[in-house]
Order: structure tokens, then sequence, then C-alpha cells
């Protein structure tokens, strides 16, 4: 009987452990996306609305292509999919390299630039 017990509440572990493995499979294994880093913010926007093979990738995959219509960041998909950001960015860099999307930068501009910096300090202050 104890034995029965026991295999039930490591059953109750394995469950509320949640999906462990499944991120380890979206991804093949992989830990980094191939090709250029991808940042956080930066936008993800599909190249055409209907894929021609869009039948040979995995499931996460065309549900990026359908929230990518118009652009939304690598955050947002992470959030709004309730996947790891990691493994968005690999899943990400795949659809980027079979031509599926195209990923742009947050521009940097004006981050160096002492004034505007000054500007947004003192702004904050007044806050």
């Amino acid at each position: 009987m104890s034995t029965s017990r026991n295999a039930r509440r490591a059953g109750r572990r394995a469950r509320d452990a949640g999906p462990v493995v499944r991120p380890y499979a979206l991804t093949a294994g992989r830990t980094r996306p191939s090709g250029p880093a991808i940042d956080l913010v930066a936008l993800v926007c599909a190249l055409g609305s209907e894929p021609g093979s869009e039948f040979e990738l995995e499931h996460e995959h065309r549900r990026l292509l359908q929230l990518c219509q118009r652009p939304v960041s690598v955050a947002d998909l992470a959030a709004t999919l309730d996947l790891p950001l990691g493994v968005i960015r690999i899943l990400v860099a795949d659809l980027r390299e079979r031509g599926y999307v195209r990923v742009k930068a947050p521009s940097s501009i004006g981050l160096n630039d002492m004034r505007i910096l000054k500007e947004v300090a003192d702004a904050l202050r007044k806050l």
C-alpha cells in the first residue's frame, strides 16, 4: 500500500514540475539561435501572408508566423506563446533562415547623444 502512495506522490510532483522537456524538444536540443543574435525588442514580421511550404513547419513555427503578420517584438511573442525567451529566439532564427520572417534590430540612434540622455534623466527626476 505504501508503494502505491509513493507512486501517487511521485506522479503529483512530476505534474507540479510542469513541462520540463518541452522547450528542449521544441528547439531540438539547441540552446542558441543560429545566425546573428536576436534582440529582446527586435521586431519580427512575416514576409508573406501564405508561405508556400508552411506545412513543413512545426506547430510552434506556424503559430509564430500567424502572430507575425504585423511587426511584433520577440518579448511579446514569448509572452503570447508562454514560452521562454531563448526558445522564441531559436524558433524565430529558424524562420529567418528559411525566409519566412524578417527580424529588424532596434535602433540605437540617440543612445549616445548626451543631450538626449540628460533630457531623459531630468524628466525622470521630475517624476
